[in-house]
Parts: C-alpha cells; sequence; structure tokens
C-alpha cells in the first residue's frame, strides 16, 4: 500500500482535484474548436469513455467563439489550451472555460502572464502551469545546460512567483517531458516544494502500443508513489483511447472505482483447448459497451483455470470442446465451446444485478464439477499434468550443465 501525497484542492468546473478528491482522467479533443458540433460529439465519446475533464485548444478568435458555444453544452469541465497569445487566455475566460492551461516556455512577459492570473482569479477560474520538456524557456535551457528535471521544477515555480504577486493560487502544475526517467524525477522534485495539485503526463508519448507502455511507466510509477492528483495520456491516437488507458490505469491501481469489466486471461500452453486469444478478444468486444464492474478470467483449460482464476467473480475454462463456467472458483455450468462467450455475457448481468452467492445458488454445481472433473481427467490422461515437457527438459538441463 501506498499513501497518496497531501495536496491543497481546486475545482476544475464540479470536478475536484487535488486534496482527498479521486484522481480524475483528462485528455485533449483533436477536432478544429471553431467546429463546435465535431467538437461537442467528441466530448461526448471521451466522457463515455471514462475522461473526468477535456481540454481544448485556443489558438485563435474563432476558436473562442466556439468555446462560447462549446462550454455550456458539454457534459464534462472544459479547459482552454493557450499557446503563445495571452489575449487567447482572456478571450477563453470570456467564453467560459472551466481552466486554463499555460505553458511558461511560450507566454514569458511577466505583465501578460499576471494579467491572465488576475482575470483568472476574478473569475475563480484556476490555471494548470503546464511546463513542456519541449518547449522550455531558452534561459532555463541554457543555465541547466539542457532539458532537466531541474529547469522544467524551476520553469514551473517561476511561473508560480507571477501568480502569487496577483494574489492567485488556484493551481495545478505539470511537469512533462518525453523522457521517461527525466519526467519521474520532475515529478518528484516537483511534489517537494510545492503542495499545489499536480497534473501527472509523459508528453508526446507516441501511436500504440509504444506509447501506452511508456506513458504507463511513467504515470503509474508516480501514483504508486502517491504522487498525482489528475492524469493524462498524451496518445498518438484517438483520444478515446487516452480516456480508457487512464481509466483502466486507474481502476487496475485501486485509484478509481471499476466501471466496466477486468477481463483476465491465461497466456495458453500446450494444454490449451481453444484459442484463448480469440476468445478473451470476442469476450472483450461483448463487454465493451456493458457496465458491469466484475472480473471475469477467460482460460484454456480446465486442469488450472478454475484454480488460477479463482478469486475472479465469473470465469469460463475449455474442456473437451466444452466450456466450464465457475463464479468465485465453484463450477456452476456447462455449455458448449461455441456459447463461451454468450454464456459469461448471461451469466455476468446475473451476477451484477443478483450477486455471487444468487449465482451459485441457482447452479446444479454437483454436476457442473462432476462434468468439470470428468474432462480434466481426461485431458490430463491425454497430454499429462506436464503439458510444456518441462519435466524432461529440466532433466536435459542438469544432464548438459553436470558434464
Amino acid at each position: 500500500m501506498f499513501e497518496r501525497r497531501r495536496t491543497r484542492q481546486i475545482h476544475v468546473g464540479k470536478v475536484a482535484v487535488g486534496g482527498d478528491a479521486p484522481v480524475s482522467v483528462q485528455s485533449m479533443t483533436t477536432t478544429k474548436t471553431a467546429d463546435v458540433e465535431g467538437t461537442l460529439q467528441q466530448i461526448y465519446a471521451l466522457a463515455a469513455a471514462g475522461c473526468d475533464i477535456v481540454r481544448c485548444t485556443c489558438n485563435e478568435i474563432e476558436a473562442a467563439e466556439g468555446l462560447a458555444q462549446i462550454v455550456p453544452r458539454s457534459p464534462i469541465p472544459v479547459i482552454a489550451d493557450i499557446h503563445h497569445q495571452y489575449k487567447m487566455a482572456l478571450a477563453a475566460l470570456e467564453a467560459g472555460v472551466h481552466g486554463l492551461r499555460l505553458n511558461p516556455g511560450n507566454i514569458r512577459k511577466p505583465e501578460h502572464i499576471k494579467a491572465v492570473a488576475a482575470a483568472a482569479k476574478d473569475r475563480n477560474v484556476p490555471i494548470r502551469i503546464g511546463v513542456n520538456g519541449g518547449s522550455l524557456d531558452s534561459a532555463l535551457y541554457e543555465k541547466h545546460g539542457g532539458l532537466t528535471a531541474d529547469a522544467m521544477v524551476e520553469s514551473a515555480m517561476q511561473e508560480l512567483a507571477y501568480f502569487d504577486e496577483v494574489g492567485f493560487d488556484l493551481v495545478k502544475i505539470s511537469v512533462k517531458a518525453s523522457n521517461v526517467p527525466i519526467m519521474v524525477e520532475a515529478y518528484r522534485k516537483l511534489s517537494a516544494a510545492t503542495d499545489h495539485p499536480l497534473h501527472i503526463g509523459l508528453t508526446e508519448a507516441g501511436p500504440l502500443p509504444g506509447g501506452l507502455v511508456k506513458a504507463t511507466a511513467g504515470i503509474a510509477t508516480l501514483l504508486l508513489e502517491g504522487i498525482g492528483d489528475t492524469i493524462r495520456y498524451s496518445l498518438t491516437a484517438d483520444p478515446v483511447e487516452e480516456a480508457k488507458a487512464g481509466r483502466q490505469l486507474l481502476e487496475s491501481l485501486g485509484l478509481r472505482e471499476r466501471k466496466n469489466v477486468d477481463l483476465i486471461a491465461c497466456p495458453s500452453c500446450g494444454r490449451a483447448e481453444i484459442d484463448v486469444i480469440d476468445v478473451a478478444n470476442r469476450a472483450q468486444s461483448a463487454f465493451a459497451d456493458k457496465e458491469i464492474p466484475l472480473q471475469i478470467a477467460v482460460m484454456g483449460c480446465v486442469v488450472n483455470g478454475p484454480g488460477e482464476a479463482r478469486e475472479a467473480d465469473l470465469g469460463i475454462a475449455a474442456g473437451n470442446k466444452r466450456g466450464h463456467l465457475f463464479v468465485k472458483g465453484r463450477n456452476v455450468a456447462v455449455v458448449p465451446e461455441d456459447e463461451m462467450v454468450e454464456a459469461l455475457v448471461e451469466w455476468a448481468a446475473f451476477i451484477n444485478e443478483h450477486g455471487t452467492e444468487a449465482a451459485i445458488a441457482r447452479a446444479d454445481t454437483a454436476r457442473a464439477e462432476r462434468e468439470a472433473n470428468k474432462d480434466r481427467s481426461a485431458l490430463l490422461e491425454e497430454k499429462g499434468a506436464d503439458a510444456n515437457h518441462s519435466t524432461e527438459k529440466i532433466v536435459e538441463i542438469r544432464r548438459t550443465a553436470g558434464n
């Protein structure tokens, strides 16, 4: 277990960030903000995927005008992303956004920074100080001899000092880099330097699957250390994938209540009697649009399947052209192999509504266990307890090593 770092709490619209609030998920639209209907369509898709806060670019007057129409119709709070032009931040505030993101590397004049902070203070609108390793202030880059964690933290603290001058403290901070070790080091140092809430992310993570791996390596490391109040995956992909990844990570770490199925599956072996990958993928698709917060297991055989996944709410294991359903490790039903996924969906819906005890109570467990034992015995007789012949390999290894 880890102790979450205690931070100040701010509100982005109705979403609390920091303090004892749940870690929230953010993403950013890829549409032109002036395209009001297209942007709203993407925002609704993001919200459905588990996104709590959305960011839209505000790089021109047409974008600010679009925000004025988007904000009141958005199902989640909207943050305006500002680059270079501080007047666009003022325009976004006029549009009614719930937050701003300013990049210290792009808006550098103290008077402009303080003007935005003062206007945000008047409207009680929070600002994220969004330091980005790719656009670090050149003076800091020179001072620190390149992109370093210290340079990014100093950039954030400089911006915070400007905010302090006008009495503005509705702040969250990010120090993002595309290099995982630098990003992690920067957030560790920042968390020691301030108690403002932190927005965690790896910038420019790239396309799937590599981007997902890199971003998870950085974000999960920090969250497990108790650092981080809101997160964003910056993937070169449909932003819905960012929201899904963020939500799934938080659920996996126990930082958010499970919203949908947690599908676990065995990696398969020589004993498997089905294409585990195919069945698992079909099950994943079948549960994709169903909000059933259960752990469900897909196992390739009846020898170890029920035991290895005994903590799952529901599972299925293949054996002798049949699927053996189990609930909390108890065999409850036998179904034809080609009906395995459909059976999982039906039983999952029942458990979600009535609970696991009711599911076990409605089953003929004696018959189900008898049939499972029969198929388990047949499989062991056919393929043996050592389906991958590891015992023979170990003997050969010892013989070779001993010579």
